[in-house]
């Protein structure tokens, strides 16, 4: 897989969708606090990303010294949704194989980071940034999921499918880099937002 091809794996046309299927997969299970968990856990990994694509819109805040302006969506996105997912799917595996394939899933966030920063999409302080926050956040969740029992598989199936369509749909008519510059000059008062080439 080349490292352009490699970097659209943490786009939230796919991430967004497959973190809405995990929630209809807990609920199917009726795991309501799980749930619950992984949802906020997800929101706020994102809502994260946003507030500093957001702050460096406004205000043009950001780390000249790192060539650091936001947090990289893509890297915090996949590496927040992709190990999950994978412990889930492993879920009736041996202890070792669902650690070890959720590694590889971690360590796939990581080399989606760095195809960022190859393909010149974002530093290398934004891409480590958004990995570990991605990372973080999937190994709580983790945590907060990891003794679901599996829902019946036709429920599971229906729920992650309607999750998985109903978020895909909303995404095609929302433009959500729209929306944070909405938001950006909306709370700085600023007319235009900071052009994404500058910092400090």
């Amino acid at each position: 897989m080349a490292w352009s091809q490699l970097l659209h794996l943490g786009d939230l046309s796919l991430t967004l969708p497959a973190g809405a299927a995990i929630a209809a997969w807990l609920l199917a299970a009726k795991a309501w606090r799980a749930a619950f968990g992984w949802s906020l856990v997800f929101a706020l990994a994102l809502a994260l990303v946003a507030a500093t694509k957001i702050a460096f819109l406004g205000w043009a805040t950001g780390l000249p010294a790192l060539d650091y302006k936001a947090i990289s969506g893509h890297a915090a996105s996949f590496t927040t949704v992709f190990p999950v997912l994978t412990f889930l799917l492993l879920r009736a595996k041996g202890t070792m194989l669902r650690l070890t394939a959720t590694a590889a899933a971690l360590a796939l966030g990581a080399m989606v980071a760095a195809a960022l920063v190859h393909a010149g999409e974002h530093t290398a302080a934004e891409a480590i940034g958004g990995w570990l926050i991605g990372a973080g956040a999937s190994v709580c969740a983790i945590h907060l999921t990891g003794d679901v029992p599996a829902p019946p598989p036709r429920r599971a199936l229906v729920c992650c499918l309607a999750a998985w369509i109903a978020v895909t749909w909303i995404l095609r008519s929302a433009s959500v880099g729209y929306w944070m510059i909405k938001v950006a000059l909306a709370l700085s008062g600023n007319h235009y937002p900071t052009p994404w080439d500058h910092c400090g």
